[in-house]
This record gives C-alpha cells, sequence and structure tokens, in this order.
C-alpha cells in the first residue's frame, strides 16, 4: 500500500463510524496520525482501540460548539505535533417535510453542519498556518445539489449548501497560506446515520429500495466516498482547490 500521508497528523470529525471512521482507518494505513472526533466517547474509544493507539487519539466532543474545534486541534498538537489534514466531516440526517420543521430542527442542521464544519476549518488553518499549509476536506451532500423528493430535507440541504459555498470561498481566502480546501457530495451512503431515526431493520429495507435511484446501480459504501476525500487530501491533487465532487453513483449526471 501506498504511503501518500507518511508523517502528517489528520483530525477526523464524526470519525467514530462510517465514512469518518474508514476515512481515518485509511490514513493510518497510509502513515497519518489521526485525531477522532464525535458525540460518544465510548464510540471514539471502540474506534482509536481498532486504529491502533500509537496512531491515533480521540477527543469527544459536540461539534456545534466552537471549543471543541479549538479543543481538537489543541489535542492534535499536543499529542502529535500539529495539524496537516482536516477532514470535516461530522454531520446529521434526518428526511423532514419543510411544514413541519420547527425552529429547533432548522437549528439543529445547522449547527453541526455548517456551523460546527465552519469553526473546525477556522482553528484547523490557524494550525496549518504554523507548518506552512494543509488540506482540508469537507463532506457536503448530493441533496445541496438537488433535490429528492422521496427525502424531503430542505434544511439539510440548506446547510449543506453553505458547506459548498463555505468551500468556495476558503479556497481563496487560504491560497496564499499554502492551504487547500474542497469537499465531497456522496449521494445514499449506506452507514449508521441512517440508523438515528430507523432501527436498524428499517434502515436496511429503505436503502434497498434506493439502489436503482443511482445510474450505476448500487448505493455507496464509505470506501467509495472515503477514495474521493484521501485524493483530495493527498498530493495527488496539489492543483486542485475550491471544488465540490459529486460521489452519487451518477445520479447528478441526469435521470434515464
Amino acid at each position: 500500500m501506498s504511503r501518500r500521508f507518511e508523517g502528517k497528523v489528520a483530525i477526523v470529525t464524526g470519525g467514530g463510524s462510517g465514512i469518518g471512521l474508514e476515512t481515518a482507518r485509511q490514513l493510518v494505513a497510509e502513515g497519518a496520525k489521526v485525531v477522532i472526533s464525535g458525540r460518544r466517547a465510548e464510540v471514539l474509544d471502540d474506534a482509536v482501540r481498532l486504529l491502533g493507539l500509537d496512531h491515533a487519539a480521540a477527543a469527544p466532543g459536540d461539534i456545534s460548539r466552537p471549543e471543541t474545534s479549538t479543543g481538537l486541534v489543541a489535542a492534535a498538537e499536543a499529542r502529535f505535533g500539529g495539524v496537516d489534514i482536516l477532514i470535516n466531516n461530522a454531520g446529521v440526517f434526518k428526511p423532514n417535510p419543510f411544514l413541519e420543521i420547527s425552529e429547533e430542527d432548522y437549528d439543529h442542521f445547522l449547527d453541526i453542519i455548517l456551523k460546527g464544519k465552519f469553526f473546525m476549518a477556522q482553528a484547523a488553518a490557524k494550525a496549518m498556518q504554523k507548518r506552512g499549509g494543509g488540506a482540508i476536506v469537507q463532506t457536503g451532500s448530493m441533496w445541496a445539489l438537488m433535490a429528492v423528493g422521496a427525502t424531503p430535507s430542505s434544511a439539510y440541504s440548506a446547510a449543506n449548501a453553505g458547506v459548498h459555498a463555505l468551500v468556495r470561498n476558503l479556497a481563496l481566502e487560504l491560497a496564499p497560506l499554502g492551504i487547500r480546501i474542497n469537499a465531497v457530495a456522496p449521494a445514499v451512503v449506506e452507514t449508521p446515520v441512517y440508523e438515528t431515526f430507523l432501527s436498524r431493520e428499517e434502515a436496511v429495507k429503505v436503502l434497498s429500495t434506493f439502489h436503482a435511484f443511482h445510474p450505476l446501480g448500487r448505493n455507496g459504501q464509505p470506501r467509495d466516498v472515503t477514495a474521493a476525500i484521501l485524493f483530495l487530501a493527498s498530493e495527488e491533487s496539489a492543483w486542485i482547490t475550491g471544488a465540490v465532487l459529486p460521489v452519487d453513483g451518477g445520479v447528478t449526471a441526469g435521470r434515464n
């Protein structure tokens, strides 16, 4: 296996499961030291044991609070010496009809998805500046690029559209510091996020109905998205910044 991230230090938010955990696993396999974050300390502890105690550390917290972001950076600097890569992956998802969305629901999506990524990127960029540059990859969403009638997601989509806009703005502001920022925009990926509002059995049943939604004929797996994230975090994409890359099985190309 290549060692694209030898000597690098990465922060992965939402790193305890799904896309975040798979990304952290691949980063460690390719030579990086990783600090992962999430709300549930016990999930993070299990993930660190999987990743290896010499290669990973956990810093639990609520990413919607800016002090969580500064604490993550401080943990990475104290344990591994700095920050070179940020995988800004933490998020939430739950379909909600527009006419039923409360202010609390709205704030929940905006705080975790947009505010969380905003202040995490800010804290990481300050640390990257000390190292002469770095790479930030945001997890955005296909739902910010197109609406899906079967999954009404207005607040979620609006929050992720903000994430995509943030990528373009920060690409210009951070380029003089040697910091690149890009995003991936996944379609339906089979991760535990669906089990936050469905039982495991319901999630399996519902997800099975979405295979045909994708022109390539199947839902995504975490490894599909991780491959794109790692490309954007690596020197292989050294001349790419400000991009939002659909990783969606062909959905945004058009409909049959």
